[in-house]
Formats: structure tokens, C-alpha cells, sequence
């Protein structure tokens, strides 16, 4: 039975006029309705929570779904074959023959990424592997290092030219001659001498597309992973010829060959052997120069040095005193100097020091003079940012020497 008017309490006195009851009534239902739309917005609120740990719950449980899962493995089709498809996993370079499906064998081609799963059965079609080759390879295809901008190295720079720019530019007249032009060019010496630079000049000349990449990234601890590597290299340089691949650091894949067992070492030497494979196909390379640098000329194994492979090998040696004034003038040539400046002085007095060096020196200076609020740099902040570089080596051999 439900309640009548005189079950439920009223909130005012029974003695009280109709107009006051009225009043305390209407009091009584403004309020009634503040706390009915708080209540609302908190039963809103509690939906909207209730509605984002729904969608948590259901993301978890294909996560755990998707976790329960057994992993697909990577492999690269082989060849296609009426049976199915020759595929070679990553990692262990194992063979199989496996069967796909009509719609999967009009997706894919041979060398295409796949994954399969435990039975090898192919599930789907993998992106090209371009990430490694982002990562690890460095490509310009308009340098902006010119001849103008390398001092010293004048000798080097014509042997440079004749060895890779020459081939590219005017290759008719090794064919008029009768000659192969030279296979790749070895740049050793210090560093900080110029090498790069010499590089990306010819590249800049030649209007070829400049690839470098470190020998020590071609170092891995998989079977296989640094020889693809070193396919991919060659194979970004005919997609993008005319190319001058600039390996540096060379001697982290090509030192001599010694007779450890150890799979790292293994590893290094096939990546190598992959490197010569791949320099020996000349005729294959089309537009492609090779330019190759290392600090450590006396580490290099005999086979990379022999000819065919590197026909020049270019000493680049720390500038003479002529070479380091050149240097100072063009690393000067856009900075607001004072008049006074004697380079022949400043060459003189940084003997020993490298193309690198005396940029730092010259960057350095015009840090003295933003420091001191001048628009001009003078021949006191070179002698000042020269003494500083010199307490930066000293600090820098204490340490080793702490370490050591």
C-alpha cells in the first residue's frame, strides 16, 4: 500500500499558514532538485568511468589473447613453386619448402619478408626491411662540400678526381684508352684530415648520390645480418646511381684475418668476404664508386688491399704549415675578422694540428668574442681559443691516464 500525504513527513509545523507551507514546500523542492542533478552528474561521471574500464578491460584481454599466442617467425621467400614457396628463415638460415594459399601467392614475390608461423605456413606479407638501412646508412644526394671548401690536400684531390670522378664523368675515354677504370679508392691517415670531406667533394662534383656508412655498423653478432647489410648497401647505391659508397672506419670489417674460433670473429670475416663479393663484381655496379677511409692502415687484411679492389691507396696526412693557413682561411672566409689577422702566424703556431683542429680553433675564437658582446673576432680570441683547445687535450690525456 502506498503512502498518503499524511504518512510522510512534512518539513514544517502542522500550525503553520497554507502561505508558509507553501514556502517551506517550495524551499523543499528547490533543494530536492539541486541534489537530483548532483546526483546525475555524479550517475554521468560513474558511466564515463564505467565506460573507460570497459574499454581497459576489453584492450587487456586481446592483449592477453594476443600474448597467449605463439610468436611468427621472420623468413624471406626463396622462390615460388608450384607447391608452394622456398622460404629461408632469419636468424638460422634454414631452408623449407612450404604451401601458401592462392590469395597469399598473388601478394607475394621472391626475396619479400614474411612471417610464418610454427608449421612455416605463411600468414602475411612483411614491409621491405628499410629500417636497418635508416638507421645505419647515410645518404645525401647533393652534397654541399666542395673542392673550395678542403685545404692542403691538393695532391690528394687529384687522385681522387682521376680515380673516381673521371670514371663517372667521361667514362668514354677509359673505353677509348682500352682501360678498366680504378676499382675503389683508400683513404688512410689521422683523423680529422679531410677524408669525408674528399668524399662528399667528388660526390658534390659528380652530381652522384652519396652513401656512407661506418664499418663499425656492419659489425653483428647474427649469422648473415652484417653480409645482408652490405648487400643492402650496394643495392641502395644502383637504385640510386650515379653513387659513391664511403665506407669509413673500414678496418672494423676488413682487419687481418687471424685464427680465432669465436663467432664474433667469424661473423666479421664473412662480412668481409661478402664486401670483396660485391667489389669483385665490378662490371655489375654500373655508375657506383667505392671510397673506403681508415685510421689504422697497418690493421688492414692483405685481401682488401689487393688491386682490383682498392687501385689507389691515398695517404691523407695532418696539413704542413702552407696547408693549415688555407685551412684557417677557408673556415675564416664568412666570419666578421678584425684587421690584423696574420694566418701565416696562427699556421705556424698549431703545428701538428689537423684540419678538424683548427676548426674547432676557429669556432672557438668566435665564441671569445660573442662572449666578450663583439661583432668582431681578433687575432687574440685565435690565440686564446688555441690555448684553451691545448687545456681541453692536456685535461683530456690526464683522464685517460687516471683510467688507465
Amino acid at each position: 500500500m502506498s503512502d498518503t500525504v499524511d504518512d510522510v513527513d512534512m518539513p514544517y509545523d502542522g500550525s503553520a499558514s497554507r502561505q508558509e507551507k507553501i514556502d517551506t514546500l517550495q524551499d523543499r523542492l528547490e533543494v530536492l532538485e539541486s541534489q537530483n542533478e548532483e546526483m546525475r552528474d555524479k550517475l554521468l561521471d560513474a558511466n564515463a568511468e564505467n565506460n573507460k574500464y570497459q574499454q581497459k578491460l576489453e584492450r587487456l584481454t586481446h592483449e592477453n589473447k594476443k600474448l597467449k599466442q605463439s610468436p611468427l617467425f621472420v623468413a624471406t621467400v626463396q622462390e615460388l613453386t608450384e607447391d608452394g614457396a622456398v622460404i629461408k628463415q632469419h636468424g638460422n638460415n634454414q631452408e623449407a619448402l612450404t604451401e601458401i594459399t592462392d590469395e597469399m601467392r598473388s601478394e607475394i614475390d621472391p626475396d619479400d619478408r614474411v612471417a610464418v608461423n610454427n608449421s612455416l605456413s605463411v600468414v602475411k606479407k612483411l614491409e621491405k626491411e628499410t629500417d636497418v638501412r635508416a638507421r645505419v646508412m647515410q645518404v645525401e644526394h647533393s652534397p654541399d662540400v666542395t673542392y673550395a671548401d678542403i685545404g692542403g690536400l691538393e695532391d690528394q684531390m687529384q687522385e681522387v678526381r682521376e680515380t673516381v670522378e673521371m670514371p663517372l664523368e667521361h667514362p668514354d675515354m677509359f673505353e677509348d684508352v682500352g682501360i678498366q677504370p680504378p676499382s675503389g679508392v683508400l683513404l688512410y691517415g689521422p683523423p680529422g684530415t679531410g677524408k669525408t670531406m674528399l668524399a662528399k667533394a667528388v660526390a658534390n662534383e659528380t652530381d652522384a648520390t652519396f652513401i656512407k656508412m661506418a664499418g663499425s655498423e656492419l659489425v653483428h653478432k647474427f649469422i648473415g645480418e652484417g653480409a645482408k647489410l652490405v648487400r643492402d648497401l650496394f643495392e641502395v647505391a644502383r637504385e640510386n646511381q650515379p653513387a659513391v659508397i664511403f665506407i669509413d672506419e673500414i678496418d672494423a670489417i676488413a682487419s687481418k684475418r687471424t685464427d680465432s674460433k669465436t663467432s664474433g670473429d667469424a661473423e666479421v670475416q664473412r662480412t668481409m668476404m661478402q664486401l670483396l663479393s660485391e667489389m669483385d663484381g665490378f662490371d655489375e655496379r654500373g655508375e657506383v664508386r667505392i671510397i673506403a677511409a681508415t685510421n689504422r692502415f697497418d690493421m688492414l687484411d692483405e685481401a682488401i688491399l689487393r688491386p682490383g679492389r682498392f687501385d689507389r691507396l691515398i695517404e691523407v696526412p695532418k696539413p704542413d704549415t702552407a696547408g693549415r693557413e688555407i685551412i684557417f682561411q677557408i673556415h675564416t672566409r664568412k666570419m666578421n675578422l678584425a684587421d690584423g689577422i696574420d694566418f701565416t702566424r696562427l699556421a705556424t703556431m698549431v703545428e701538428d694540428a689537423s684540419g678538424a683542429d683548427i676548426k674547432a680553433i676557429c669556432t672557438e675564437a668566435g665564441m671569445f668574442a660573442i662572449r666578450d658582446d663583439r661583432t668582431q673576432v681578433t687575432l687574440d680570441d685565435f690565440l686564446e681559443a688555441y690555448e684553451k683547445l691545448q687545456q681541453d687535450d692536456d685535461a683530456d690525456a690526464d683522464d685517460s691516464l687516471a683510467f688507465a
